[in-house]
């Protein structure tokens, strides 16, 4: 009986893991549609900036309500992580605006691909042929949703495998250095490096203006923009999103067993294209479908096998 009680216990904790982790996804999916929109606008610079002085109010108030402290206990280590995880998402964001979210998210997602990659080259992680098959149909399927064309080469498709390799460099970071750190302590100083490097780049193109390209084109060389009324119900969606999507993927592998909650992960790749193409009318041709499939069913492969 005993051993049924704890059967059903696990059972039901990595079911209310899956439920976070979709939930979150859902969550990132629909919010990050927005981003166009407010690209259109404002900068990437303003766009962190704002995005972390909505979002720190409500981290406090977790913090209150007793979800965790605020101050890490490897404040370097968290940093490093915070750091690393911060400029990936500044690459996925510009990607973003400027590209198709499948496409974009086709970038961020090679990060469980490069995490093998970077740990057999620098870690001496010893694998077998399955995870190695599965790291060549993953950058297979990046290359089908990309679709770079040999014969005109645009750099611009690079933008999101950056932030892939960095968000893999914060992933393994966090695995190595931020074991037992809290949820919120991590967030928090997430959230302050990402206003920090939202003002260093507003500080940077007021001493070294560029041209900024009408739309959303100019998203990544616009300064300071004010009034923001048009778009305030976006910057507080985006703030809002940046705590709840983040706590709840945390707490998800709280829940439950890592390789097990990473594969509902994937299903952004589903919710966020799916509401681009209904709102934007953003379609997918049969190879960009298929694409995907292989990136899903190649993370799919390494978490399960990393166990």
């Amino acid at each position: 009986m005993k051993q049924t009680a704890t059967l059903s216990a696990e059972t039901g904790s990595q079911t209310a893991a899956a439920h976070a982790m979709l939930a979150a996804m859902m969550i990132i999916g629909i919010t990050d549609n927005a981003v166009p929109l407010m690209a259109e606008q404002i900068g990437l610079g303003q766009f962190y900036l704002l995005r972390s002085i909505v979002a720190l109010p409500f981290l406090w108030l977790m913090a209150r309500a007793g979800f965790g402290g605020l101050a890490p206990y490897r404040s370097g280590a968290v940093l490093l992580r915070a750091v690393l995880v911060a400029v990936a998402m500044v690459f996925y964001f510009a990607a973003v605006a400027l590209m198709p979210i499948a496409q974009a998210l086709a970038g961020l997602f090679t990060s469980p691909i490069l995490i093998v990659v970077i740990s057999v080259l620098f870690l001496k992680l010893r694998i077998g042929w399955v995870r190695i098959g599965a790291v060549l149909f993953g950058f297979a399927g990046v290359l089908m949703v990309l679709q770079p064309d040999p014969a005109a080469f645009n750099w611009l498709i690079l933008v999101p495998v950056a932030g892939g390799l960095f968000y893999a460099l914060g992933s393994l970071a966090t695995g190595l250095y931020c074991q037992g750190e809290s949820t919120v302590a991590m967030l928090f100083i997430y959230l302050l490096v990402q206003g920090a490097i939202g003002t260093l780049l507003l500080a940077g193109l007021e001493v070294w203006p560029q041209a900024v390209p009408v739309g959303a084109d100019g998203f990544v060389t616009r300064g300071w923009v004010w009034p923001l009324w048009e778009i305030t119900h976006l910057i507080l969606l985006q703030g809002c999103a940046a705590v709840g999507g983040v706590f709840l993927i945390t707490k998800a592998y709280q829940l439950g067993e890592a390789s097990y909650v990473a594969v509902f992960e994937y299903s952004v790749m589903i919710v966020g294209p799916g509401v681009a193409w209904a709102y934007w009318g953003q379609a997918l041709n049969g190879w960009q479908i298929s694409g995907i499939a292989l990136i899903i069913a190649a993370g799919t492969t390494i978490a399960l096998r990393s166990r």
